[in-house]
């Protein structure tokens, strides 16, 4: 009995612990690990190419959320929905004219839901390893996003 109670303390130690991670360091936080420089502690910089996405919702209102992107060999940028908060991905496929901004220029881009053969093509060359789960909460499914430049 006195084992159920540990593993009981320690399941609910996992999920502050996830929600803490989710919502506060990248929900609130939303750190850039872009820049140089070994990954000692979040925000420090992992070399993690990223975008600041801006979508817009039912009501007009603009939301700006800070993603790692994914560049391909050919020069296709993504994005992912690979945690539990998925707002702006869903915004984004209501309102798929998104602005990204990438090293402080801004474009316009076309979300377009990656499915088949290019999602798996892209989930492999970009995964998510289980330590990354495991932080994250084993998240639902993955879902992922081409942001397709729009000409001015």
């Amino acid at each position: 009995m006195r084992v159920f109670k540990w593993l009981g303390v320690l399941g609910l130690i996992y999920i502050v612990l996830v929600f803490l991670f989710e919502t506060v360091l990248l929900g609130y936080n939303q750190p850039s690990f872009e820049d140089e420089g070994g990954c000692s502690g979040f925000g420090q910089g992992c070399g993690i190419p990223m975008i600041v996405i801006t979508t817009t919702d039912d009501k007009g209102q603009l939301t700006d959320r800070m993603l790692a992107r994914f560049n391909s060999t050919d020069g296709k940028i993504y994005v992912s929905a690979h945690h539990w908060p998925r707002g702006w991905y869903k915004e984004a496929i209501k309102n798929p004219n998104v602005k990204g901004t990438i090293d402080g220029e801004v474009k316009d881009y076309l979300a377009v839901p990656v499915e088949g053969d290019e999602f798996e093509m892209v989930a492999r060359g970009f995964p998510l390893r289980l330590p990354v789960k495991i932080m994250m909460g084993f998240p639902p499914k993955r879902q992922i996003l081409r942001l397709d430049p729009l000409e001015n």
